[in-house]
């Protein structure tokens, strides 16, 4: 079995021996129950890895030793999914599927036929929720490079992030070119739209069309808007090579 891993201070993961403590620690010592003898990795999230041993345990944090330290290089090229809000908690599914398989960048999109709105308190909470699900998802999938989940995003951000990708993509039913298909950059980012539960418009379709954005069918089926992101991962990387 794997050793988990838990997030830490990039200053603690240069150091030999030290206090593992404040909510990570916590957890590790009081959830997880590690003991002394026992292994566990440790990341800033952003490629540097401690891979340490539990030299003793308390009721809040470890004091563990570090037994070896590298960093893990950012895999290329990027994978960033614009996705359409979904309805109720299904926007957190998404999210934590999607970083189980490997996104580099989730970005939240109030797309016109959303449903679900993100407006004042609601947006920060919300924002809040996809955050901290990437982040424990990211932990339990053993990744050492955690996703980034942007801002709420308009049609016209959107738009300006197909425009600066190394490849753009919209999923759409009508497409005539399967996302199997398509011709994949080695490097640079590759921005994949997911629209909302009642499709992208003809007038977001416009804009990312003028934004060079390619369509492609992800499939003979109509998946929800929570499945058809970690799907479309799951090609891309392959694809790469990345898996």
């Amino acid at each position: 079995m794997t050793a988990p891993v838990f997030l830490a201070e990039p200053a603690d993961l240069a150091l030999a021996e030290f206090t593992f403590g404040g909510s990570e620690g916590r957890h590790a010592a009081a959830v997880r129950r590690l003991r002394a003898g026992e292994r566990l990795d440790l990341t800033d999230g952003a490629g540097a890895v401690a891979e340490c041993v539990v030299l003793s345990a308390d009721r809040d944090s470890l004091r563990v030793e570090v037994l070896r330290r590298y960093d893990v290089p950012a895999p290329r090229p990027r994978l960033v999914v614009v996705q359409g809000l979904p309805k109720g908690d299904r926007g957190e599914l998404a999210v934590e599927m999607m970083t189980e398989a490997g996104a580099d960048v989730i970005v939240p999109w109030a797309a016109a036929r959303c449903v679900t709105q993100w407006k004042g308190e609601r947006a920060a909470k919300s924002l809040a929720r996809w955050r901290s699900t990437a982040r424990e998802a990211g932990k339990q999938s053993r990744r050492f490079h955690l996703p980034e989940v942007l801002e709420l995003a308009t049609t016209a951000k959107v738009a300006e992030l197909l425009s600066a990708a190394a490849l753009g993509i919209v999923l759409h039913e009508e497409a005539a070119s399967p996302l199997s298909t398509l011709q994949l950059p080695g490097d640079g980012d590759i921005v994949v739209v997911v629209g909302p539960e009642g499709g992208v418009s003809a007038e977001e379709i416009a804009a990312f069309h003028e934004a060079k954005a390619v369509p492609a069918l992800l499939g003979p089926t109509v998946l929800r808007t929570s499945t058809a992101g970690v799907a479309a991962v799951a090609v891309l990387q392959t694809r790469t090579g990345r898996w």
